[in-house]
């Protein structure tokens, strides 16, 4: 497996739905064995672009070439792919074995193989005493390991993950995701799949693209699109931002409500209002009252999240909003963040992202 080869390409797609344009002139590449998120908004294109890549749309127009052959013409049936849907689409008649072999059956394969790949498929998701029992007799999440074993038992080069994890419960999907990192980390499989959860994007994929309105907004690994959103909607969907207004001093200076930090400013004029993204857990309170890069703001709201406490201030830097800091429960006494209490705090410009405003 060469994970540099190019596996899936994308070129130019468009889809229509009348008036309605769900996807805008998409080109993407996809490597051989990288597991890739479509992350985005409901109505974004993400399940579109899905459902394009599996021949269950048409697009518009633009090619779609898997293994450097052209499919995007080709009929579902001869597209070599495994899917599973966000409703998992079991057959209720049917036990898990039969399942889990339906696809093998149309094959062709002998009693003795299918019995073997099942039997392999079931070892593999952990549900070896499971053979037997019916869907309706499953608990969601194993509902979806069953559909997981059915969609790659015929050994498809490409597994297509249609929101699968979207209807169970935290705790299972928690567990389930990193179940479905391990498989892929032993299959090897080029797998895509569409989700809204941006904490479930950034904990599976290699790779993630960002969808609005039928475009690729950014695509990176999951670190580079969190620490270096490309635009503000990517800032705002990707985890939680504190937007601040400010101005170019020069090109390494910025100025926030009259105080000076020190940031590259290459590609924004002298006077320029531009939008400054920092995320909540960037911000670190001081006791230091007075400097150049202190800041202040008062404790509006606390609010208690397990691991860490979301503190809602309101400072003169975001005059019309509050602004959010997270910290970790250990890292500042209890005692001293307190409602009405007003806190100093420091944001490094290295955490900082700059816009344009019409951005």
């Amino acid at each position: 497996m060469n994970k540099e080869a190019t596996y899936l390409s994308i070129q130019n797609l468009n889809k229509s739905f009348g008036q309605f344009r769900a996807l805008q002139d998409v080109s993407i590449k996809i490597n051989e064995g990288e597991f890739v998120c479509f992350l985005g908004p409901s109505g974004c294109g993400k399940t579109t672009l899905l459902r394009c890549i599996a021949g269950l749309e048409t697009q518009t127009s633009g090619d779609i070439f898997q293994n450097n052959k052209l499919i995007s013409n080709l009929p579902t049936s001869q597209r070599d792919f495994g899917i599973v849907f966000q409703s998992y689409a079991l057959f209720p008649n049917l036990s898990c074995f039969d399942n889990i072999a339906y696809g093998l059956k149309n094959l062709n394969w002998s009693k003795d193989e299918i019995g073997a790949r099942v039997s392999e498929l079931l070892e593999l998701i952990g549900l070896s005493d499971h053979i037997s029992k019916y869907p309706s007799q499953l608990s969601g999440g194993e509902q979806q390991r069953i559909a997981l074993a059915r969609a790659i038992a015929t050994s498809p080069s490409l597994l297509l993950l249609d929101e699968p994890l979207s209807a169970l419960d935290a705790k299972v999907r928690v567990y389930l995701r990193q179940e479905l990192k391990n498989l892929h980390r032993r299959l090897g499989l080029t797998t895509i799949m569409v989700t809204h959860d941006q904490e479930e994007a950034l904990s599976i994929a290699d790779r993630i693209f960002v969808m609005s309105n039928g475009h690729i907004m950014q695509s990176g690994s999951p670190e580079d699109i969190y620490a270096n959103p490309d635009n503000p909607f990517v800032a705002n969907f990707i985890g939680m931002t504190n937007f601040i207004l400010g101005e170019v001093k020069d090109t390494k200076t910025l100025t926030l409500t009259g105080k000076a930090i020190g940031i590259d400013c290459r590609g924004f004029a002298k006077g320029e209002k531009v939008m400054v993204a920092i995320r909540p857990e960037a911000i670190q309170f001081t006791d230091t009252k007075k400097g150049k890069d202190i800041f202040s703001g008062t404790v509006e709201d606390i609010e208690f999240l397990g691991s860490f406490r979301r503190i809602h201030l309101k400072s003169p830097l975001m005059p019309d909003q509050v602004m959010i800091v997270d910290k970790p429960i250990l890292d500042q006494p209890e005692q001293k963040i307190k409602i009405g209490t007003e806190m100093n705090f420091t944001m490094s410009s290295s955490f900082l992202n700059l816009y344009k405003c019409d951005q």
